[in-house]
């Protein structure tokens, strides 16, 4: 999802500043779905701003700097909503533990087994969260959302569950195997 899509999507739900913007996307509902950092989403709400899809206005503590406050406008809802309608990219998968377990024949067995371990932890650590999640949403559509990375997260938790020792073994068989002469 492009910035762009992502800011509207959680402007058209409340207003927010830059900063909110950031903290969901790393742990919010849209934590699943985008990755967004300072440096993309300042300028891009510059930029909505400047095209009239979002307004800003400042809100004064004092021995604060002001607060910026972001809101959609009617015409960015309907710019989001238009662009909700073309198909979507494909999902984009990365994942460190993959380029891991890619090289497992040329690491450490224990390495291997840590490696494993901490992923499962992750992946339970996000199950978690995203239960929770789910049990305090009420709209239809945001619940079938977690019902799908839920079982997303499942699976790959399942997975790494029955065949860790596959892993595991091709990182035993190489470890002692003899090291060829260099």
């Amino acid at each position: 999802m492009s910035t762009r899509k992502f800011c509207l999507a959680v402007l058209f739900c409340h207003d927010a500043t830059g900063y909110e913007i950031r903290r969901i996307a790393g742990e919010g509902r849209f934590a699943f779905i985008t990755e967004a950092g300072y440096g993309s989403i300042y300028p891009c709400l510059s930029k909505l701003e400047s095209e009239g899809l979002v307004t800003v206005s400042e809100e004064f503590a004092p021995s604060k700097p002001p607060k910026k406050i972001y809101s959609i406008t009617n015409i960015g809802k309907e710019a989001f909503v238009n662009e909700l309608m073309e198909l979507p990219a494909h999902d984009t998968f990365r994942s460190p533990f993959l380029l891991v377990s890619l090289f497992a024949q040329y690491l450490d067995a224990d390495f291997i087994a840590r490696a494993i371990d901490a992923r499962e932890a992750y992946l339970r650590d996000k199950l978690s969260e995203l239960r929770a999640q789910a049990t305090e949403c009420c709209n239809p559509a945001s619940q079938w959302t977690m019902e799908y990375g839920i079982t997303t997260l499942t699976a790959s938790l399942e997975y790494l569950q029955k065949h860790r020792s596959r892993l595991e073994e091709i990182a035993r068989e190489a470890s002692s195997q003899p090291q060829a002469a260099e």
